[in-house]
């Protein structure tokens, strides 16, 4: 891992989707549907409630229990087992835990020893300036100190691929913000897609922008902003693009 807690050295593949098609209760959900998340590259997904969006990262995953048509590639790597790390909006922190072990949890789960994994976890959080709560329990955290707690527990599987559903939609605007930026430089250099409903937030850390359809879920919009994520506010390219993305999510 070097000096920085947070990177990543092995082989990081873009994720490509062929012709995936499923349907669900009698909905179709995707129709041949076919995309591709840059490796090493931030993809954001917007669209309409309902139209899919959380269903296509559980088919990435490969545990969803509806079966579907097409085929669901990364890069040249045959098997998706050990690729993934997931986040889901919800920080499932274990209370009965402290916090560095929280972040632990996967090696723990897994049964492997955490005494060369602790360094780590403590230069995680002592990046996310949790330090001084590693030995607490997560009852004493925020909602955006337990989300960022969720992030680095992400982060510390040390996969390449990160799945992100809707990971901040629950926090305020201002700690929306932080931990926006600290995903960004966090997850830079992984191949990360992430589910939104708001294109502000995609629009600040997305290099690539995938806008949904409703169901069948088709492609209206995949543009890349321009610049380099986490974008500012008053970046020109969010005044510019902000009203073509909302103008495709409304249409």
């Amino acid at each position: 891992m070097g000096g920085n807690p947070t990177s990543f050295d092995g082989a990081v593949p873009d994720i490509v989707l062929k012709s995936v098609s499923l349907s669900y209760d009698d909905q179709m959900l995707f129709d041949r549907l076919s995309l591709v998340v840059d490796g090493g590259k931030c993809t954001c997904i917007l669209g309409p409630s309902g139209c899919g969006k959380s269903t296509l990262l559980k088919v990435i995953a490969d545990n969803s229990s509806i079966p579907y048509g097409g085929s669901v590639h990364f890069g040249q790597i045959a098997e998706r087992t050990g690729m993934i790390a997931w986040m889901a909006q919800n920080d499932l922190l274990l209370p009965w835990m402290t916090v560095i072990n929280n972040v632990m949890l996967g090696a723990r789960l897994r049964g492997e020893k955490t005494s060369g994994l602790k360094a780590r976890a403590a230069a995680l959080l002592d990046k996310a300036g949790l330090g001084e709560y590693r030995e607490k329990l997560p009852g004493v955290l925020s909602g955006g100190m337990r989300q960022r707690v969720a992030l680095l527990r992400t982060l510390m599987e040390d996969r390449p691929v990160l799945l992100m559903d809707e990971p901040f939609s629950a926090l305020d605007a201002l700690t929306r913000v932080v931990l926006q930026n600290m995903a960004a430089e966090m997850t830079r250099g992984r191949t990360v897609l992430l589910v939104t409903h708001d294109p502000l937030e995609a629009l600040r850390i997305a290099d690539k922008i995938i806008v949904f359809s409703d169901r069948p879920a088709r492609i209206v919009a995949e543009f890349g902003p321009g610049g380099s994520p986490p974008r500012e506010m008053d970046d020109q390219i969010m005044g510019r693009l902000y009203p073509f993305l909302l103008k495709k999510l409304l249409d």
